[in-house]
């Protein structure tokens, strides 16, 4: 980063980092657009609203922190706090997205980070960083964990014990409270634009996400895996997943994975879409479940 003049000192005593509000969404939209300049007004406008009806957890910020000087907001960092539905009940985690500082106050710019990212005892991801931002991430703790993903057609996968693919407008809300909640989860996404499925069978049901995005150059389209319980059980269900999808026009899936996947018909792509977290755990792959693409869009 950049680093500041001979009047720093006396612009310093004029910069703090607080947490956005509302009545700052006029400012934070417009130095994103400044930012990000391939992302349009409209885009950010979608993303901080989606961002303010989102389901916070309680005590933690709604949209994130921003940098003022002056009155004027010169720094952002945009966290998307969550409830995350597991098999022990749930937990939270934050999503570090969207962080830009006017190149004159860039020396400032590691009070969002440590601001941002205060609260020990939850885990942060960091699943979009910009090449040039991965040596400064890793400088605050941040550790990859993902190294590349897999582009699949997974219709040519192995054949499973007989299973029924249910969308999730077909399926009841469970009375058990760890299901319940992995439910509100898909009922979320759906709302979202995303594709729900559940895999069904004699003895289990399994839910899985996926996030419609473009395909290269304009050609067929791909759906994102962002949610199942354990990559094993997309590898399992691959085939009829992989037939339902293809037959409504999405056969290719992209996933994350640590190498090519054995069952899974593709291609490996070595350093794609590296992902990283900071906190007491690890995430695992194949669960993106409220991160940036999903609540942002494309």
């Amino acid at each position: 980063m950049k680093t500041v003049d001979a009047e720093a000192p006396l612009a310093a005593a004029k910069v703090r980092c607080r947490e956005i509000g509302e009545h700052d969404i006029p400012s934070v939209t417009d130095l994103l657009v400044s930012g990000f300049p391939r992302r349009s007004r409209r885009y950010w406008a979608r993303a901080l609203e989606r961002l303010s009806r989102h389901a916070t957890p309680a005590g933690l910020p709604k949209l994130g922190y921003l940098l003022e000087h002056d009155g004027a907001t010169v720094g952002v960092i945009l966290l998307i706090f969550s409830t995350i539905a597991c098999k022990s009940g749930s937990t939270v985690r934050c999503n570090v997205s969207s962080w830009y500082v006017q190149p004159a106050f860039s020396a400032y710019a590691p009070l969002l980070a440590l601001r941002a990212a205060r609260h020990k005892d939850l885990t942060y991801v960091n699943v979009s960083p910009a090449p040039h931002t991965r040596k400064t991430i890793e400088a605050q703790g941040f550790v990859r964990y993902c190294n590349g993903q897999l582009l699949t057609l997974p219709l040519f996968s192995r054949r499973c014990p007989p299973v029924r693919i249910v969308p999730m407008d077909r399926v009841r809300r469970s009375d058990d409270p760890v299901s319940a909640a992995e439910f509100d989860m898909l009922a979320a996404h759906a709302a979202l634009g995303c594709v729900c499925l559940w895999c069904t069978s004699e003895n289990e049901t399994i839910p899985f996400i996926f996030l419609p995005r473009r395909g290269a150059k304009g050609l067929v389209p791909v759906l994102q895996l962002v949610y199942c319980r354990d990559l094993r059980d997309f590898v399992r269900f691959a085939g009829p997943i992989g037939r339902y999808l293809a037959v409504r026009g999405r056969p290719l899936v992209l996933l994350d994975a640590p190498g090519p996947v054995p069952g899974l018909v593709g291609h490996y792509f070595e350093g794609n879409g590296p992902k990283y977290f900071k906190g007491p755990v690890k995430p695992r792959l194949g669960d993106l479940a409220f991160t940036e693409g999903v609540l942002f869009g494309g």
